[in-house]
């Protein structure tokens, strides 16, 4: 096997601090400004906790804030524009992102909208931006890893498409990983992320930009997320532990892919968001039996999934077929919707990050195969 590169370019600046309770513990660190602009989704900020922590912190430091609470699943480039309007006429000289990776990337958007208020939306994916404004980041789910990384993707108004915005400006200056406020998520939610969380790791894993740094991470991540996948079930309860394992192993998915980027189950799932509404998290990992199949047939791809495998203590076959039948995804896509998607994976990159890159004829393989 090829060794991992040892040319590291590695930069991940932001300051993680994690345990139950640890806003509490560490309310000085939210003295980065005068006034901050909390940004939420409609619920999960409040029901989870977090939301009632942040403001007590923010109380004990003197410092202002407003809320701005509109941000949904698959956050617009429309919405993050108006969060950046409503950063710069109240005043906000911080961000404070709570939520999912939809409020996180989110967040993101809007402090360098925010800092740059005469670009129009579609400005910020150009590179020539003045510096975001300080963020601090709480994830309310075990998923993306955002608090943990630059990348922020965001959908396109009226295309049905997702676009990645990210800068070495993106990154929060602290995160606060407090599993107790994933708590309260459904077990489907739990597995959604979950499997979100452990394609990245295996995604990052395999990729040729994968450093020993990033397979560490990558590794020990999908390891205890596999654990846990293994483990819980719809008729038990998640377990505190359970949960714990979780939120560190998300956030450590979220470093790794910040150094590698994601493989192709992530374009081809896209798709499956955009226009059928599956959970990002589910309808990446339909992919994965077909990611694991396309890199065994390349000899770099072969070794590295053995590895992968070794490290995680399950067989790539078993990977293959578990992962996907979690997602339990039912669904029927058209011709015409399969040469559509396979012309919008083509516009992306990260299909190509992989020991086996995939052309469109195998795309359109995968996608009559599983949802033909």
């Amino acid at each position: 096997m090829k060794s991992p590169n040892t040319n590291i370019d590695f930069f991940m600046p932001v300051r993680i601090v994690s345990g139950e309770g640890c806003i509490s513990a560490n309310q000085n660190l939210f003295g980065i400004g005068k006034k901050a602009l909390i940004v939420t989704g409609a619920n999960s900020a409040v029901k989870s906790g977090a939301l009632a922590d942040v403001i007590s912190a923010l109380d004990s430091q003197g410092i202002g804030y407003s809320v701005f609470n509109k941000i949904m699943e698959n956050p617009l480039v429309s919405v993050c524009y108006e969060g950046g309007a409503a950063a710069s006429q109240t005043g906000a000289d911080f961000i404070i992102g709570i939520g999912g990776g939809s409020a996180m990337d989110a967040s993101k958007a809007i402090a360098a909208y925010a800092a740059n208020p005469d670009i129009l939306p579609m400005g910020i994916f150009e590179s020539e931006l003045k510096p975001s404004l300080p963020m601090i980041l709480i994830p309310t789910t075990s998923g993306t890893g955002s608090e943990a990384n630059m990348i922020s993707v965001l959908t396109l108004d009226g295309k049905d498409a997702k676009k990645s915005f990210k800068s070495d400006y993106s990154y929060a200056k602290y995160a606060y990983v407090d599993p107790v406020y994933t708590y309260s998520l459904s077990y489907d939610y739990t597995v959604s992320t979950a499997l979100d969380a452990f394609c990245h790791c295996i995604e990052s894993y395999l990729s040729p930009k994968s450093s020993e740094i990033t397979r560490t991470l990558a590794a020990d991540g999908a390891r205890d997320i596999w654990k846990v996948l293994s483990e819980i079930s719809a008729e038990s309860t998640i377990s505190e532990e359970q949960r714990r394992l979780l939120a560190y192993a998300s956030c450590r998915g979220g470093i790794a892919i910040n150094g590698t980027g994601t493989g192709f189950p992530h374009p081809l799932g896209y798709n499956l968001t955009m226009y059928h509404g599956i959970p990002h998290g589910k309808a990446c990992a339909a992919f994965t039996g077909e990611y694991l199949k396309y890199n065994m047939q390349n000899n770099e791809g072969r070794q590295l999934i053995a590895a992968f495998s070794e490290l995680i203590c399950a067989s790539p076959e078993i990977i293959a077929e578990n992962i996907p039948k979690l997602a339990g995804i039912n669904l029927k896509l058209s011709s015409e919707e399969i040469e559509l998607f396979i012309r919008q994976v083509g516009g992306a990159s990260n299909y190509k990050n992989s020991p086996y890159v995939i052309n469109e004829t195998e795309m359109k393989k995968i996608y009559f195969k599983l949802f033909g």
